[in-house]
């Protein structure tokens, strides 16, 4: 009976051990963002393109320019996103001539993710993560 509850004690420490050892490998192994999921400001810059100032009108007549940032999840997703220059510029002059002033000012987040889901539509490599708005007048 004594060598049965030695036996149990040592087999139950060992687990106990290899739980800590698996849960401390999993948690530091690696850079602690990448673990998280989220990149640092460089990174996410390194893969995002500055769109060059649009201006075009509104379905009311009014006249806006405006400016995005876009943010792809990957390099290659920023080289193809490059070369679609053409239907992204066609993606957000579209979507701009459906608005009218009053829903320009209030939907700038409705019309970033619309335009985040018709990019993504295209997109073969990769995918666009955020759109953000870095300019924008109203005339």
């Amino acid at each position: 009976m004594n060598m049965f509850k030695t036996m149990i004690i040592i087999l139950s420490t060992l687990t106990v051990i290899g739980v800590v050892a698996l849960i401390l490998v999993f948690n530091l192994n690696g850079d602690p963002n990448e673990a998280s999921g989220e990149r640092s400001i460089d990174e996410i810059r390194e893969s995002s393109l500055l769109t060059e100032e649009i201006t075009t009108d509104l379905e009311d007549g009014n006249f806006i320019r405006i400016k995005f940032r876009i943010v792809t999840d990957s390099k290659d997703a920023l080289e193809e996103l490059q070369k679609r220059d053409f239907q992204m510029q066609n993606v957000l002059i579209k979507e701009l001539a459906v608005m009218d002033e009053e829903a320009f000012k209030s939907g700038l987040s409705n019309l970033e993710e619309t335009v985040k889901l018709k990019l993504n539509q295209l997109m073969e490599e990769g995918k666009v993560t955020d759109v953000y708005t870095v300019n924008k007048v109203l005339q």
